[in-house]
Formats: structure tokens, C-alpha cells, sequence
């Protein structure tokens, strides 16, 4: 038992290295390329914040995460949470080599609805419909989880072009010197949109690793240990300094021409939209949230210059990233069985 653990804490810990590599490539993206910094103050700013919003930012996404599967502490959840973080894993490294913004948070998901279905049965998954249609509805399980993923998507894309909207209003008679304040507060929305990043991005594989915990025995209930939360902060950090230029460049370059301003609007929409969703305990995705307000400011700056067809590629990769992983974890459920007998 205590192997299958082992492993999977360790998957848990090389997915959140691969988590930070994806996000900081849109966290920094539009930052760096409209010059506001240099690559490496860039990437070094949302790797400090990043750090310290994962280790400060509270535990409600990583039980929400947590609360997905609805099967026993036994061996069989190990596995379950091992297959989930291997398939998100290797999506992430996929999806990154294509220059490709993928979403690490539907990534895991969906490795475990496609790994809890696989090996227990559609049971096995709190899917929350019982609970929506219920004489009092609440929002929990999966349906919590993908309302707020595709809501904060939308949201994106109107509140990078309300924010566009909103500063050109108030630019309209400014002088070109602005630029060097709007430099100024952009470095300010970018410290405090990689912290509620970070907030929210290591809680996801906090929620795993307190599932393995608890389905293995070393940890008598559901709880994020302090070791568990350093660690996850540590390699999210280390993630976030290996950079991700690839999608770098898709976000920051490939979209529309990015000015500090076009920066700015997009750093403080998605920074509001993901503090919001971790104090709501909702897993939203930072890289699409982001990717979004990007496409939003382009639309309402000119859209006639936005490369609608990237914008379609990155759409696309939000909608098959659910079902791709799952149907990965569910293969690599049937292969394993071969050798494990799980």
C-alpha cells in the first residue's frame, strides 16, 4: 500500500512542477511581451507571488478537488488519484510542446472522472446533479466544478473587454508619458494576480495529496499538511522559473499586437475573476481565464487585428481537455491492469 502512495505523491509533485510551467507562461505573457519587463524580472515577479499564493492561500479549492470522488479510504482510491495526476501530467507536457495554453485544472478533472469511472464504476464520482435538483439546490461535485469553469471563461472574455472598454474612456485625452504609469501599476496587477494564481493552482494537487493520505492511512482525516502545502508551493515556483515560452509566445504575440495597456486590462480582469472563484472554493483554470481576457481585449481594441484562428486552436484545447484526459486515465487504468492487477 504503501508503494502505490509513495508514487502518487510524487506524480502529485511533478504535475504541480508541470502546472507551473504552463501557468507562468500566461500569467507572464502579455506582462513581458508589451515590455512592461524583461523575461526574467517577469517570470521572476509570478514566481515569488505564485510561491507565496500557494502557501498562504487557504485550503477551500483543494477540498472541493477532494470531494470529487465518493469511494472508501482503500487502495483503490490511490490508484485512482495516481492515474489522474499521470494523465494530466503528460496532457500538460503535450499541450505545451504544441505552444498550445491548456488548462492543468481540467487536466486533473478529467483524469479523475475518466480513472473513478474506469475502475469503480460512474458511482464512483460526485457528479452533484442529485444535489442541483434537490427541493434545495446546492452546487457540489463536478457540476460545481464545471459551471465554474465554463462561467469564469466567459467572464473572462467580457471583463478583458469591459476593462478595455473601461480604460480607454479614461485615457482618452492622456498623454503619451501615461505609459510609464501604467508600466508601474501593471507590475502591482501582475504581483497580485500570480499570488491568487498560485492560490489557487497548488490546491488542486493539495486535494489529491490529502486524498492519498487519507485513502492510504497516513493521515487519520481529510487535511492538507504543511509539508504537503511547502512542497506543492516549492515545485509550483521551480515550474514557473523553467518558464513555458512556447505558449508564451501564442499568448503574447500570436493573438494581437499587446501594448502595456492591453497588459494591464487583462492582468486586472483575470486577477478579480480567479480571487474570487478561490474564495468561492471553486478549481477555475488561471491559463484560460487569462487566455480569454487576452481575446477579450483584443476584440474590443480592433477586431479586425485578432487572429481569430488561434483563438479558435486555444478554444478548442479548452473543450477536448476534459474529455481527453479522461479517456487517457481510463487507458492507462486498462494497461496498468495488465501489470498491476488493479
Amino acid at each position: 500500500m504503501f508503494a502505490p502512495a509513495a508514487l502518487a505523491l510524487v506524480l502529485a509533485f511533478a504535475f504541480t512542477f508541470t502546472n507551473g510551467f504552463q501557468n507562468a507562461s500566461a500569467l507572464a505573457a502579455t506582462f513581458i511581451t508589451s515590455r512592461s519587463a524583461s523575461p526574467r524580472q517577469g517570470i521572476l515577479l509570478v514566481t515569488v507571488m505564485g510561491f507565496f499564493g500557494a502557501l498562504l492561500g487557504g485550503s477551500a479549492v483543494a477540498f472541493t478537488i477532494s470531494g470529487l470522488l465518493t469511494l472508501p479510504a482503500d487502495d483503490q482510491l490511490v490508484w485512482i488519484a495516481l492515474l489522474a495526476l499521470l494523465s494530466a501530467a503528460l496532457w500538460n507536457i503535450l499541450t505545451w510542446r504544441s505552444g498550445l495554453p491548456a488548462s492543468s485544472t481540467h487536466g486533473l478533472i478529467g483524469g479523475l472522472i475518466g480513472a473513478g469511472v474506469a475502475s469503480a464504476g460512474a458511482g464512483s464520482i460526485a457528479w452533484g446533479v442529485e444535489e442541483l435538483l434537490s427541493p434545495e439546490p446546492r452546487l457540489t461535485g463536478v457540476v460545481k466544478v464545471v459551471l465554474f469553469l465554463v462561467l469564469t471563461v466567459l467572464i473572462g472574455f467580457a471583463g478583458g473587454y469591459a476593462m478595455r472598454g473601461t480604460t480607454r474612456l479614461l485615457l482618452r485625452n492622456a498623454r503619451r508619458r501615461v505609459n510609464r504609469t501604467i508600466v508601474g501599476v501593471n507590475w502591482a496587477a501582475t504581483a497580485v494576480m500570480a499570488f491568487t494564481s498560485g492560490a489557487n493552482d497548488a490546491q488542486k494537487q493539495m486535494g489529491v495529496i490529502a486524498i492519498v493520505l487519507l485513502a492510504s492511512g497516513i493521515s487519520a482525516g481529510l487535511a492538507v499538511p504543511l509539508w504537503a502545502r511547502l512542497g506543492c508551493a516549492a515545485l509550483l515556483a521551480l515550474g514557473t522559473l523553467g518558464g513555458g515560452w512556447r505558449v508564451m509566445a501564442t499568448l503574447g504575440r500570436r493573438i494581437f499586437r499587446i501594448q502595456p495597456v492591453h497588459s494591464l486590462d487583462s492582468q486586472v480582469s483575470s486577477g478579480a475573476i480567479i480571487a474570487l472563484a478561490t474564495l468561492a472554493g471553486a478549481p477555475v483554470s488561471t491559463t484560460h481565464v487569462i487566455s480569454t481576457s487576452v481575446i477579450g481585449v483584443g476584440a474590443a481594441e480592433n477586431p479586425l487585428k485578432v487572429r481569430w484562428l488561434v483563438g479558435t486552436k486555444i478554444l478548442f484545447t479548452m473543450i477536448v481537455t476534459i474529455p481527453a484526459t479522461a479517456c487517457l486515465a481510463a487507458l492507462l487504468h486498462v494497461v496498468l491492469g495488465f501489470i498491476t492487477g488493479i
